[in-house]
């Protein structure tokens, strides 16, 4: 038994009250039960962040696929190649928890804590298991560069003209608010290719 639970819990229920020991004891005990499964709750979860896969990403969206309810992130790493991540459901408490944080940290540098999950047999999944803040939303001309060209299907005119027409550097990096603008301006011009 580890009494640091019941020590924590008496704490927690402050000091018991003369004639109220029989509601104060039940109090304690069910603080220390609480305290018990969230600790076991977050052995699980320390074990699931040591053992992940870490790597760093520039956090492009955050969406909710409709399918599972899952959170699903787009990152980019530094060399611009795209993966997607995905939470647990919404409606589970650990998935809001990781959507809500997701989507704070939208457009910034994270470092990314990724497991896989097996879905099947013969599939496994990327999930999410933390992500932490590594700093402001600057992104490499480079990364920005190869995302808007992905943005324009591949049409290098349309990406050179929306970035142009941004008025953003040739090197060095743009603000989040800076590509932001180029991407809007690539959006809103009508794409060649479509069909009229």
């Amino acid at each position: 038994m580890d009494y640091s639970l019941v020590i924590a819990a008496a704490q927690a229920a402050g000091p018991c009250s003369h004639g109220e020991e029989l509601a104060w004891g039940r109090r304690v005990h069910a603080l220390t039960v609480d305290l018990h499964l969230i600790a076991q709750q977050a052995a699980q979860d320390i074990a699931r962040v040591e053992s992940a896969s870490r790597f760093v990403a520039f956090l492009e969206k955050v969406e909710i696929e409709e399918s599972s309810r899952r959170g699903l992130l787009t990152l980019r790493n530094p060399a611009g190649d795209t993966e997607h991540v995905r939470t647990e459901q919404q409606e589970t408490d650990r998935g809001r928890v990781l959507i809500e944080r997701a989507r704070a940290l939208t457009g910034r540098w994270v470092l990314v804590f990724r497991h896989n999950d097996k879905a099947s047999a013969t599939k496994s999944v990327r999930m999410l298991a933390h992500l932490m803040d590594l700093g402001d939303g600057a992104i490499a001309v480079n990364l920005a560069k190869k995302i808007l060209l992905d943005d324009a299907n591949g049409a290098v005119p349309r990406a050179q003209a929306a970035w142009a027409d941004a008025g953003l550097p040739d090197s060095g990096t743009v603000t989040v608010e800076q590509f932001q603008q180029a991407r809007d301006k690539l959006q809103g011009e009508r794409d060649p290719d479509a069909a009229v």
